[in-house]
């Protein structure tokens, strides 16, 4: 009868359909039928040939009430669909719920909101249905679409508005969960649906306004805030859909999210992008993550003219995804993270300069404000590199410092993988200030067993190149990052300001015994790191800083890798500094040479204490109480202050403000150090780096001297030696017009090879070579067949070596070369 039939007819009528007429009641508000609705549901498991059959009436039934607005019965019909779902779930069922998903569709597609929610639930109940077998042929493309654009409703009322922007939201959450659980899962992965559904989301998800607080790993709202908030729902089922792509579909989710934020211009301002991306590096499994990191690296590739804030905005996404990428597998992307972010500084650089070059002689504001632009760009490639590399394993790290190290540019040099030839010398210099800051970040708490692990050769010489130019901030940064690798005990905060320590076991110095490979390292490159020291000093444009890294490196040299010998080689290379200041070769200005001398004041004081040998620390105390009555200028606390009274010559100065050599032998001879070749003045040779880092000329000579003494003749024979003793060694250290003369005799010997003929001075050497052979020649002979009586006694200074007035059949030659 409310089929609007006569009772006879009913009657005929087959028994699906009167059950499932007998479910409607006269007035829909009385609601279904239950009583009825238990009958038809026990027929249709009783009989489930017939559900096609059930599905398809109530369809029609439903259909026929959508149109002509009874939502009544509409609501009944679809209660009662979702009753027999839950019911029935055998391999019949299929074809029940083709009937079924063309219902929903039917509510999906009407205007009527509430109709729109009641399929959107009805479907929602669907996907979580395990079915028995899989459907081969059922597709969800239009429910995709139609949540899609439910999620962006624009209803004019607020309240509806939210409600059918839900309903769209748990409809794609329903899809994404049904599609997964199918074995034919991968059509929902397909890029005409990925770039329908994550925008939807990500649209939904712009409406957080406490971005910071979604930001980590996921999080469990109640059910309430998942149903009344529609962004907190989006950012549920956004990380429900990452965390269930695999390796084929990772990059097809990923892809659309840097679509909609460049559409919506979100890279700048870009806290929303690095939200999105923290949600997709927490949600997505952890062996994944360099696929987004790719994917980051091409999407900035592609806007590599875009603005620089867009740029920016880039990285600084990648930084984000990088930081939490690092704590897990990140494969082979590393090197190529580092190679993309070194390509843009260049590119950066190259637009800074360009505009710079393009506006010359009118400085505009817009030109201007694009270089400060270009200079958050750089300041992010830079903090992206060191905090990536920072974060990676020590293996990883060593090898990330050789790869920025080779890409930093050397004036001269040819094989540079990074091209810097078409910016220039100010283009090449900002790009090596700002690879070295990156290096900086890198080596930040590097730890390796052993200093040859965190200075091999190969990484060694390139690093000390920079530390020769013309550039103050180029040598600070130099000396910071060998302060990184060198400092394995963390002792440099304690040594942080250039100062006079009265007593340093206050700073609770921590060390270990040097290992042999830290002695082996020291042997083979010791020279080149006091040679980079005593250069680093003579620079014109030290500024206060530099002079407190280079006491530093000489204090970190000293707790981390010397032994006996490296103390004798520090002192003579801080008697060298102190010559440098007075003799001033170099033309310093006064307040260089002032900082010189407080350097070494500085360093002897701690070196004096650290190794405490008392007559040692007596004369390095006494001449620095001597100095702050006569000469405070000369100690570091009164020199580096901002009004300081400097001298207008040091030439003057009494011998008693002066460290001294002979002081210091008398001392370190009596505790049993091998004092012999601290008479062997400090010199530096010359390497390529001189031309490689376009340093003014420098002329460094190793001179190789053979005096023969007056009065001696090697073929005559001399009755009578004097007996070697310490003594006489004494008496000949004390001796300070030897020392005077000696100190001429060198300048001589310096401002010849300075100003003389080449021709000159390579006659000179040949004829000094031919007579260091023969003489060489008699030694030898005479100390395997030692005369009766000595043949003569000889001055010989070559090397590290030096011997003075030593009877020839006694000397011994074990650091002599030959040149």
């Amino acid at each position: 009868l409310s089929a609007g039939v006569c009772c006879c007819c009913a009657a005929l009528r087959p028994r699906y359909k009167r059950l499932v007429d007998n479910i409607f009641p006269e007035d829909p508000k009385d609601g279904l039928v239950k009583a009825d609705m238990e009958k038809l549901t026990f027929y249709a498991v009783s009989a489930p040939e017939k559900l096609d059959r059930i599905g398809a009436y109530l369809a029609e039934r439903l259909s026929r009430d959508v149109v002509r607005h009874r939502y009544g019965y509409v609501l009944i019909a679809m209660e009662a669909l979702d009753q027999l779902l839950m019911a029935c779930h055998s391999q019949s069922i299929k074809p029940f719920v083709e009937s079924f998903l063309h219902m929903v569709a039917k509510l999906l597609e009407s205007g009527e909101p509430k109709l729109q929610v009641l399929g959107t639930n009805s479907f929602v109940k669907f996907a979580n249905i395990e079915e028995d077998t899989p459907s081969y042929h059922r597709r969800y493309d239009f429910f995709v679409s139609r949540f899609s654009a439910m999620c962006h409703s624009c209803d004019h009322d607020p309240e509806t508005q939210t409600e059918i922007r839900i309903a769209g939201i748990r409809g794609i959450q329903g899809v994404v969960r049904k599609t997964v659980n199918d074995e034919l899962r991968a059509t929902i992965w397909e890029p005409q649906h990925m770039d329908k559904i994550v925008p939807s989301l990500l649209f939904n998800m712009q409406k957080i306004e406490d971005i910071d607080s979604r930001t980590g790993p996921p999080s469990s709202p109640t059910g309430g805030e998942k149903e009344e908030n529609p962004a907190l729902l989006a950012e549920n089922c956004f990380r429900e859909l990452l965390g269930r792509a695999t390796y084929g579909n990772m990059n097809n989710a990923v892809r659309p999210v840097f679509a909609h934020l460049d559409h919506h211009k979100l890279w700048d301002p870009n806290e929303f992008a690095v939200s999105c991306f923290k949600i997709i590096m927490y949600s997505i499994q952890a062996q994944y993550s360099h696929h987004v990191i790719q994917e980051i690296l091409g999407h900035l590739d592609a806007c590599k003219k875009d603005s620089p804030r867009v740029r920016a905005g880039i990285i600084q996404v990648l930084l984000e995804a990088v930081a939490i990428a690092a704590k897990g597998s990140i494969g082979p992307t590393v090197l190529e993270v580092f190679n993309t972010l070194l390509k843009h500084l260049r590119i950066s650089v190259d637009f800074e300069l360009g505009d710079r070059r393009s506006s010359a002689g009118s400085a505009t504001f817009s030109t201007s404000s694009k270089e400060s632009d270009e200079r958050i760009v750089q300041n992010a490639i830079i903090q992206t590199i060191g905090f990536f590399g920072s974060n990676l394993p020590d293996y990883q790290r060593s090898e990330i410092m050789m790869f920025i190290m080779g890409k930093v540019p050397v004036f001269g040099a040819t094989s540079q993988s990074l091209d810097t030839s078409h910016l220039g010398d100010l283009g090449t210099r900002r790009i090596q200030i700002m690879l070295l800051r990156s290096l900086l970040m890198v080596t930040s708490g590097y730890k390796a067993t052993t200093i040859t692990n965190a200075l091999p050769a190969p990484f060694l010489d390139p690093l000390l190149s920079p530390s020769l130019m013309e550039d103050s901030e180029l040598r600070q940064l130099v000396l910071e990052i060998l302060h990184n690798l060198i400092d394995r005990h963390d002792n440099r905060a304690k040594l942080r300001g250039i100062r006079i320590i009265p007593d340093v076991s206050d700073l609770k110095i921590k060390r270990d015994k040097i290992s042999r490979q830290d002695v082996s390292f020291m042997k083979k490159h010791g020279q080149q790191l006091y040679r980079h020291i005593y250069l680093g000093c003579k620079e014109e444009d030290n500024v206060q800083k530099n002079f407190e890294l280079l006491y530093t490196s000489l204090a970190l040299i000293t707790i981390e890798l010397a032994n006996e010998e490296v103390v004798i080689d520090l002192i003579r290379l801080a008697i060298a500094l102190q010559d440098v200041a007075i003799i001033n070769e170099d033309n310093l200005p006064m307040f260089n040479r002032c900082g010189v001398m407080a350097l070494v004041a500085a360093y002897l004081n701690f070196l004096s204490q650290m190794i405490a040998v008392p007559v040692f620390c007596q004369h390095v105390s006494k001449v620095i109480e001597t100095r702050s009555l006569e000469a405070s200028y000369f100690l570091p606390e009164t020199i580096f202050k901002d009004k300081c009274n400097l001298p207008k010559s040091l030439e003057k100065h009494e011998k008693n403000l002066f460290f001294l050599t002979n002081k210091i032998a008398e001392s370190l001879g009596g505790s049993g150090y091998s004092v012999e070749r601290l008479s062997v003045p400090y010199v530096p040779q010359v390497t390529d780096e001189d031309r490689l880092s376009r340093r003014k000329s420098i002329v460094d000579t190793v001179s190789i001297q053979v005096d023969i003494l007056p009065g001696n003749n090697t073929e005559d024979k001399v009755d009578n030696t004097e007996e070697i003793t310490f003594e006489a060694l004494k008496k000949a250290i004390d001796n300070n017009g030897l020392e005077e003369q000696e100190k001429e005799k060198r300048r001589l010997v310096i401002e010849k090879f300075q100003k003389a003929p080449f021709e000159e001075i390579a006659a000179q050497c040949e004829t000094k070579a031919n007579l260091l052979h023969d003489r060489l020649a008699q030694i030898l002979e005479l100390t395997i067949r030692p005369p009766p009586s000595p043949s003569g006694t000889m001055t010989i200074t070559a090397g590290h070596a030096h011997y003075q007035s030593v009877p020839v059949y006694e000397m011994k030659f074990p650091d002599l070369c030959v040149y």
